[in-house]
């Protein structure tokens, strides 16, 4: 599995118990984010989800209630029952409703959830699957819940709005009281015996200025609440933690049989064109030495010495492929033997510092520890042009980490399809990650992280 070194890298997570930097590839702007908000696409999506939430939510929560109390109260017949279940199956149904608005204003992308199971069809079928499925139950109590939140939500961002915009442009309309409704101003107090109208240049300046640091803060107070929203939507319209660990799980497992079936090929074509093949020569070598041994013995002897070699080169090979799926070493003395081992036989020079405190993880997760250092390692010597490298393993709490540097040109490539992609597939499948910082002119740094597991 060999990996490019060539585009460069996008950003992934970072690693602060080593220093990794972590960098932003976010666009620059001129003007400072407080000032162009208010202008901002994202504002005005924002706005719009909320000033939608509250109508949604009244027809979400009067449908929910209403089909609910009349199932409960159906339920000494049988007709409560698929009154019930019909209640649900509406909630689902507003909830992909909440889903598809929630990704077109809001931007948040929320996975569908687990559909309904039925072992067998039919309407009573259906009505038992909606009525034991989770996200039923789940979309039920966001239709009551969002409500009250729509409300006041609603109530602040439209106040908070238009208060602003209408202070803000107060000096272009405070004309409209004294010719329309006879007074010198807007009134900012008064009782039977005094007023106070906002109507020379200074208050209506310092009105405008208030107006403006209600307009700059809205779009601030608009985020914090549909911050909620997104937290509604994700936590009780999406999928549950169970049944996304089990498709993370499947595909986890569909990496493994890949993986395994990719290393059961290469073992083969190894052994197929290297020692198989030497093997064959040698037993063509050895059969043509034995009919010459009466005839010319000296010509025999030489067949039988390069059949020798032929032998030699055969075990070498048997011998790195061997190393290449499970060193001997690795299982006798651990990971720092074994990484000196793999240094050694590096084209550059590596500074090894393996710190375990003596103690291992099970085999499979020093396996992968062992093939992903090897991997790095033998890219450093084929791609980066690097005349120094360093390999860094100790254990964070139940955490094993893995930090491979070089001082190369940089510009690790990990799109889909390179080796480090593959790498970081081979440790999400046993719910590791893969972190590479690689800027072009280098230095290149790989993060990787395992979960340690012991016997």
């Amino acid at each position: 599995m060999a990996t490019e070194y060539g585009q460069g890298y996008g950003h992934g997570l970072g690693f602060p118990e080593r220093g990794l930097p972590e960098y932003g590839g976010e666009r620059r702007h001129r003007l400072p984010a407080g000032l162009r908000a208010p202008f901002e696409a994202r504002s005005w999506r924002e706005f719009g989800y909320v000033l939608l939430s509250l109508p949604i939510s009244i027809v979400l929560f009067v449908y929910g209630i209403t089909m609910v109390s009349l199932g409960a109260g159906l339920l000494v017949t049988f007709l409560g029952i698929p009154v019930l279940a019909a209640g649900l199956a509406g909630c689902r149904g507003f909830g992909a409703l909440e889903r598809a608005r929630a990704r077109a204003l809001l931007h948040l992308q929320v996975a569908d959830p687990e559909p309904l199971r039925m072992r067998r069809s039919g309407f009573m079928a259906w009505m038992g699957a909606v009525l034991k499925s989770g996200t039923s139950w789940r979309s039920l109590l966001y239709a009551v819940l969002h409500f009250p939140w729509a409300v006041f939500s609603f109530a602040i961002a439209v106040n908070v709005w238009a208060y602003g915009w209408a202070l803000v442009t107060y000096p272009l309309w405070f004309w409209v009281f004294p010719v329309w409704a006879g007074q010198d101003g807007l009134q900012l107090y008064g009782d039977e015996t005094h007023r106070i109208y906002l109507d020379n240049p200074f208050e209506i300046t310092v009105t405008a200025l208030v107006g403006l640091l209600f307009t700059l803060a809205t779009p601030w107070i608009v985020r914090a609440l549909t911050m909620v929203d997104r937290v509604l939507v994700h936590g009780l319209l999406g999928p549950s933690r169970l049944a996304t660990r089990v498709v993370e799980l499947e595909s986890d497992r569909g990496v493994v049989v890949d993986t395994a079936a990719a290393d059961l090929r290469r073992i083969e074509r190894d052994l197929h064109d290297g020692a198989q093949a030497r093997l064959v020569a040698l037993a063509m070598d050895l059969g043509l030495a034995k009919e010459k041994l009466a005839e010319d013995p000296q010509a025999a002897a030489r067949m039988v010495d390069e059949a020798h070699g032929e032998v030699k080169t055969a075990l070498q090979e048997l011998r790195d492929l061997a190393r290449g799926i499970h060193p001997a070493v690795l299982t006798d003395r651990g990971l720092d033997a074994a990484l000196s081992a793999v240094a050694s036989r590096c084209a550059v020079p590596v500074e090894v510092q393996v710190d375990l405190d003596d103690e291992r993880p099970v085999p499979a997760i020093e396996g992968i520890a062992y093939f992903t250092v090897s991997e790095l390692l033998q890219n450093i010597s084929k791609h980066s042009r690097a005349t120094w490298a360093a390999v860094d393993v100790w254990r964070v709490e139940n955490r094993l980490m893995l930090q491979v540097v070089d001082n190369g040109i940089g510009g690790a490539d990990t799109s889909e399809g390179s080796g480090l992609a593959g790498l970081a597939e081979r440790l999400d499948a046993v719910d590791g990650i893969l972190v590479v910082d690689s800027p072009v002119g280098g230095p290149t740094r790989v993060t990787a992280e395992l979960p340690w597991r012991t016997v």
